[in-house]
C-alpha cells in the first residue's frame, strides 16, 4: 500500500470507559483503506478479551454480521487457528486483565468501508500479554457481511467491562 497516513480521529483513555468509537462525524470517507491502530490498552477486569464493531451513522452496529479467522502464535504452548461465523463483534485480544505488563497493542486495516455494495473486510496483527502470563502474536482478518456504509469503528471489552487505558487511533490511507 503506498501513500501516507492522515490521522482522522484519536481517543485516549486515562480512566475507565465502556467503549471507543473512532470515526462518525470525523470521518472522512475520502479514502479506501483506513488503519486503527490500539497501544496500550488495559481492561479494569480480569481477563476479558477486546472485541471491535463497525459503526453505521455513529452507531454500532450489533447484527450477527462478523465472521473471522486467525492465528495465534503463543509463547509457551503451540500456535492456534481461531475462526467463528455469524458473530456480534471482532476479536481483537484474548484474555487479557490487569496486572502488571499485561495489555494489547495492534493494528486493523479497513476495505470497502465506503462502499455501500459491497462487504466490508478488515486484517489485524495484535500482540498482547495476557493472564496466562503468556505473549501472544495474532494476524488475520473478518469480514462484515452486511452490504452498508460504514463510518467508523467501536472497540469495547466483553462482558460490558470497561477500558482503563489506552490509545486509539484511527488513520486514513492516502491513494
Amino acid at each position: 500500500m503506498s501513500g501516507s497516513l492522515i490521522k482522522i480521529d484519536e481517543e485516549i483513555v486515562t480512566s475507565a470507559v465502556a467503549s471507543v468509537t473512532l470515526g462518525g462525524s470525523d470521518w472522512d470517507s475520502s479514502y479506501d483503506v483506513y488503519m486503527v491502530k490500539f497501544n496500550n490498552v488495559v481492561p479494569d477486569f480480569d481477563p476479558i478479551d477486546l472485541k471491535m464493531r463497525v459503526t453505521e451513522s455513529g452507531t454500532p452496529n450489533t447484527t450477527a454480521n462478523y465472521d473471522r479467522a486467525s492465528k495465534l502464535l503463543r509463547t509457551n504452548s503451540t500456535f492456534v487457528n481461531s475462526s467463528a461465523t455469524n458473530e456480534t463483534s471482532w476479536d481483537l485480544s484474548t484474555g487479557i486483565g490487569t496486572a502488571t505488563g499485561e495489555q494489547a497493542n495492534g493494528v486493523c486495516y479497513i476495505f470497502n468501508a465506503n462502499n455501500s455494495s459491497e462487504y466490508t473486510f478488515m486484517t489485524k496483527e495484535i500482540t498482547e500479554l495476557n493472564t496466562t502470563p503468556e505473549l501472544v502474536g495474532q494476524q488475520g482478518g473478518g469480514v462484515f457481511t452486511s452490504v452498508s456504509s460504514v463510518n467508523g469503528v467501536n472497540i469495547f471489552f466483553n462482558s460490558s467491562k470497561n477500558i482503563a487505558s489506552g490509545t486509539f487511533t484511527l488513520y486514513g490511507l492516502k491513494k
